[in-house]
C-alpha cells in the first residue's frame, strides 16, 4: 500500500498508465485480425492492403515498448508470409 505523496501518485499513474497500454496493445491486436480476416478470405489485394496499413502501427507500438521489439517483428513476419503465399496460390 502507498504511503507517502509521491507512491500514491505513482500508483495511480501505473493505473492510468495500464489503461492506456491495454487499450494500444488492443489497437493493434485488431490491426492483426483485419488482416487475418483478408487472408482467411483469400482476398490477396485486401490482405496487402491491411498489411500495409498495419505495419507502421505495429512497429510504433513496438517503438514505444507496449510490444517487444521482436513480438513486432515475428508478427509481421508471419503476416507477410502468409499474405505471399496467398499471392501464389
Amino acid at each position: 500500500m502507498a504511503n507517502s505523496a509521491g507512491s500514491k501518485k505513482r500508483a495511480r499513474q501505473a493505473v492510468k498508465r495500464r489503461a492506456h497500454n491495454a487499450s494500444q496493445r488492443s489497437m493493434v491486436r485488431t490491426y492483426v485480425k483485419k488482416v487475418v480476416k483478408q487472408i482467411e478470405a483469400k482476398n490477396y489485394d485486401e490482405a496487402s492492403k491491411a498489411l500495409t496499413t498495419a505495419q507502421p502501427v505495429i512497429d510504433g507500438m513496438a517503438r514505444k515498448g507496449i510490444i517487444s521489439k521482436n513480438k513486432a517483428s515475428r508478427t509481421m513476419s508471419r503476416l507477410s508470409a502468409r499474405v505471399k503465399a496467398l499471392k501464389a496460390a
